[in-house]
């Protein structure tokens, strides 16, 4: 608001609009009408504001400095931008800008997580500070590792480091250390995160270093070979993820039941691959299952005894039932007893070809027994299933008791 005029005789100071609009209000009310008032205008050019000062190592957007005119600021790879990045010509008698012009510094660590950057010293292009201690994290998407470059290096030799791990942590494998006046080759890492880190005694300072990377896909590990008797769940190979193995009934795993594929410049999973193989003999708890012989679908091995022991709940019986049967008549055999050991009662033993054999228990424990001899081989294939034995008692002048 430049001014509030009425009830006025004498003539209102001259006034300055600053800006290139001027706004005119006149109210009278419903009484006592005067002479009025008589105005001239006429243009004149408005002061700008003064060009605001081009930060170091940054850029300037924007060759209007007048009233309302906004310039913006950028920084150069590497540098990060202290204050605002966007000012404005304000209005007023005294032209000025309403901050003032940012700065583009070398910052002493950081994380970056765009798929390319640049990393200076601290006071790059001019020398490092004493007794740096600084740590950048380049943080890329899992299956991507960073190709990094020296453009420029110079450091006290022997005294002021600059350390690069593969991996995020101090901890994590070192890729190299350097030192000195010649710069480093291109280098590596092999994960999404890398750790960079500087740091500088009390004397001899020198320029420091700049270095550039960007982001690399990884490949991925390769396939697993076909998983026998049994399935995997998930089937991206990338580099951080996982698989996971399941052996169908009757099979047990043998190695991890999980595998990731690994960060590291030759790509591959961190444990070999597991298998699923029919066993010599194992305590089984489930109320229902398969059993095979070992090896299963193979031939049976020679010279075998393989002891299973059957475990279902208190109250239930186990209900065994072959579906395949072929071993060699008498010399390799199946013997069934009922309970947990092999001084419980016999329920039979089964031997050759014969098929569709069973076999009740009267106790919620099984205990099976199979024998190979030195020659010929074959197959078994039995399922089991844990049935509830029921226990009838009748009380008359005589107990009568009734169990199956």
């Amino acid at each position: 608001l430049l001014g509030s005029f009425n009830n006025r005789t004498t003539v209102p100071a001259l006034l300055n609009s600053t800006s290139n609009q001027l706004y005119l209000h006149f109210q009278s009310d419903i009484s006592v009408a005067a002479a009025g008032f008589h105005l001239e205008y006429k243009t004149v050019g408005l002061a700008a504001c003064q060009e605001p000062a081009l930060p170091s190592n940054g850029i300037k957007i924007g060759d209007r400095y007048m009233v309302n005119d906004v310039l913006s600021f950028q920084c150069e790879p590497g540098y990060t931008l202290q204050g605002r990045s966007h000012i404005s010509c304000m209005p007023g008698t005294v032209r000025r800008w309403n901050y003032p012009s940012p700065l583009c510094i070398a910052t002493c660590g950081g994380t970056l997580s765009s798929m390319g950057g640049v990393i200076l010293s601290p006071g790059f292009p001019g020398a490092y500070p004493n007794n740096l201690d600084c740590t950048w994290k380049i943080e890329l998407p899992i299956g991507y590792g960073a190709h990094i470059q020296f453009l420029n290096f110079s450091t006290e030799a022997n005294h002021d480091y600059l350390e690069i791990q593969n991996g995020p942590h101090h901890t994590s494998p070192m890729i190299g250390q350097f030192s000195g006046s010649d710069p480093p080759s291109a280098l590596l890492s092999t994960t999404h995160e890398t750790l960079i880190h500087f740091y500088s005694d009390h004397s001899q300072n020198r320029q420091g270093f700049k270095l550039a990377y960007q982001a690399y896909e990884l490949q991925n590990c390769p396939d697993p070979p076909p998983f026998q008797n049994g399935y995997m769940i998930n089937s991206d190979y990338s580099v951080g993820q996982s698989i996971s193995f399941e052996c169908y009934p009757g099979y047990i795993l043998i190695g991890y039941p999980v595998l990731t594929c690994q960060h590291g410049i030759n790509r591959n999973w961190n444990y070999p691959f597991p298998r699923c193989d029919a066993p010599c003999g194992y305590n089984v708890t489930s109320q229902n299952g398969t059993i095979y012989s070992p090896g299963f679908p193979d031939e049976y091995p020679i010279l075998k005894d393989c002891i299973w022991l059957i475990t279902v709940p208190p109250g239930h019986g186990v209900y065994i039932n072959f579906t395949l049967l072929q071993t060699e008549a008498v010399n390799d055999y199946i013997a069934v007893w009922d309970g947990p050991d092999q001084n419980s009662p016999q329920l039979g033993v089964f031997s050759g070809n014969t098929a569709l054999e069973t076999a009740y228990s009267s106790t919620n424990q099984v205990l099976l027994k199979f024998h190979s001899d030195f020659s010929n081989g074959g197959f078994f294939v039995l399922n089991f299933h844990g049935q509830c034995i029921l226990t009838l008692s009748i009380k008359a002048e005589d107990s009568i008791w009734f169990s199956w």
